[in-house]
Formats: C-alpha cells, structure tokens, sequence
C-alpha cells in the first residue's frame, strides 16, 4: 500500500473568526459564514520554467506541486483566515477525487456536507505552467454524467455567499441575498473570444464583483481597468479590479468611494490561484467591517504572501505566516505601517507560532 499523505492541519493557529467579524452579537451565529459552489480541480503546478516548450521539445525543471484548484483555492484561502466554509461540489470516484475530498475536509476544514461524489466521473485536471511571474494553463474536463448545474442546493444560513456570474446565477444565490446574506461574484476567462455583454446583467444578483482587469476591460469595452472598474460600478454596488502586480482599484457605488493599492511588494515564485486567495481575503476584511482601502490591502497581502510558494490554493497564507511576515524584515518599515490595522485579527496563538505549510503531493527539490 501507499503511504498515506499527512494531513495535518498546517494551520496549527486557526481558530474560528466570528467574534472578529461585523454584526457577530451575542444571538447564535449562522450555520456559516460563506458558503460556495463549483467545479474542483486536480492542479497541477510546473515552476521553474524559461517559458513555454516549442514544438517537438522537451523542458525538464525542478518545480512540481499539485494542490485543490477551481473553486477549491477560494474555500481554502477563506478556511485558512478562520472564516466556516461550506461547499456544494462534484469530486470524481477515481484517486484525484478522493485526494481532493480528504485534502479539503479533513486538512482544510472545509464542510463538504452538500458535496457528492460522482461514480466513474473522471476529476477535472488543470496543469499550470509558470514563468516569467505569470502562468499558462491547460485544462481536462469532462461533463458531470447526471448534472450541469452542480449537485442539488439546500440554501444554508450565512452572512456571505460567492458565485461565479460567467454561468447562469444558482436560484440558490438570490434566496440568501433574500435573508440577508452578501453575494460575491467572480467570472472566468472567455474561451470563446465573444465576451458577450449580457453576462453582465447577471450582476443584478451580485453585491460585491471580484474580476481581474483583462476580464474587466474585455466585458466592459474599455481601455482602462479605472474605466472598467467605473463602468462596471454602474451594475453592482462594489467593484473590485484585481491588476495583479499593479495591485487593485476598487469602487463602492453606494458611498461612491474609491480606492487604488498597490501589490505587496514581494517576489513571486507561482501566481497560481493568486486572483482566488486575492478574494478570499477581500471577503474577510469586508466580513470584518473595514473600510474599503483597507480591504484592498488585506487582500494584497494576502495574495502576495501567496505567490511566494508553489501549489495554488495549499500556497495561501494562515494567521501564523501573516503574523511572521510583520516580523521578517522582507518589506520596509514604510511599507508595514500600512498594514497595522491588520494586528487586532491576528490569533494570539499565532504570536509564536512557527510557520507550518501543507505539502503539496509531490514536493520540488530545494
């Protein structure tokens, strides 16, 4: 038999965010505090790379990781900051399936209570190749056998839900606005070259929209990620554009503020999932009652501690790391003072805790 793969929480500080979060009274909480659904994917991450292999050519590196991807690197980012996270998903029957399932339920803590399991259902696999700060991908993806929609959703109690607005939004979505629950949408990249402009009348659904700034500019016609983000914040009430090492801008159309912040200064190593832990840690502050350009920072930070590992989604940061990077001298002082608001949320378990990172299924030599 094969050894079992450890999995230990790599989080050893995490503890559950809800006193921390706005509107968390003395009544009891609801069943969650985001809950999501979406396609799973098997990641698969080259590093290393001098670029893309030409026709008939071979490129050996030394970087691999494998880790959760597709909807799985928001969930775990989101986990990993303490936030109770449910997801409704399809896992194939085959050995991905079941790393995936075991890696998100038992490592992450991420309740699969409205996840099935799909028999003979091959788990969707993508391979990311990264190079030069950015990646390319290529995806494997059959069609669920008994569903295009994702398994059957029973709307839990939740302060947030996320949904992805490139595919029709889930009835389920609405019916938690309904009761009082923040919607946040994201969409993917087009394949098809079209970007047709009517996905956008689906923001009519959506609270607070997370594209990045090609997604932004294609969908809106603009030149700009400010004139993306601008035109989009006449759908939705809060527009966040993620410019990736440009940082982010953002507009909230009901208070008609407005915030620009520049990424975190750090190396990146593999941007993979980058976008995903990006929201993630913008649904957190915004859980947490900050003020939109301490939003944009929380995020940042948390997307740039990430691109510093390899493995997508298990390369997200956890209270302890955030808390060590305050004390690691890697940015200047300057650029710390920045991020003092963020002292108040840090567990006081992670005061000392050394930094624990979950390994990816195959670890790249070091």
């Amino acid at each position: 038999m094969p050894p079992e793969p450890s999995l230990a929480d790599p989080c050893a500080e995490r503890e559950r965010a809800g006193r921390r979060l706005r509107g968390a009274g003395p009544g009891p909480p609801p069943d969650l505090d985001v809950f999501l659904s979406g396609r799973v994917f098997m990641d698969m991450i080259f590093t290393g790379l001098p670029g893309l292999p030409p026709p008939g050519t071979e490129i050996v590196t030394d970087g691999l990781g494998s880790a959760p991807g597709g909807v799985a690197n928001i969930a775990v980012a989101m986990s990993r900051l303490g936030l109770r996270v449910g997801l409704a998903a399809e896992f194939g029957d085959d050995l991905f399936g079941a790393y995936l399932w075991r890696t998100l339920a038992e490592q992450e803590g991420v309740d699969l209570g409205p996840s099935r399991r799909v028999p003979g259902w091959s788990t969707p696999v993508t391979v990311s190749l990264a190079y030069d700060s950015d990646r390319s991908m290529v995806t494997y993806e059959r069609p669920v056998p008994t569903s295009e929609d994702g398994p059957p959703v029973t709307p839990p109690s939740a302060r947030a839900c996320f949904v992805d607005v490139d595919r029709p939004v889930p009835s389920w979505a609405p019916a938690m606005r309904e009761r009082g629950a923040l919607v946040f949408g994201d969409l993917g990249w087009d394949q098809t070259g079209a970007w047709p402009a009517q996905v956008l009348d689906r923001l009519e659904h959506v609270d607070v929209f997370l594209p990045n700034a090609a997604e932004a500019m294609a969908y809106t016609r603009t030149n700009s990620p400010a004139g993306a983000a601008e035109a989009l914040a006449e759908r939705v009430p809060v527009v966040v554009v993620k410019c990736g090492g440009d940082g982010a801008i953002a507009v909230d159309s009901t208070t008609g503020e407005r915030a620009e912040v520049g990424a975190l200064p750090v190396e990146a190593l593999d941007p993979t999932g980058a976008g995903d832990v990006f929201a993630a840690g913008f649904v957190f502050a915004t859980l947490a009652g900050l003020p939109l350009g301490e939003r944009l920072r929380f995020a940042n930070l948390c997307a740039g501690l990430s691109v510093r590992h390899r493995s997508g989604s298990l390369g997200s940061p956890c209270w302890g790391e955030i808390a060590a990077f305050g004390e690691s001298g890697e940015v200047p002082e300057s650029v710390l003072a920045d991020y003092a608001f963020v002292i108040p949320f840090i567990p006081d378990a992670a005061d000392d805790h050394v930094v624990v990172r979950a390994e990816p299924t195959l670890r790249p030599e070091r």
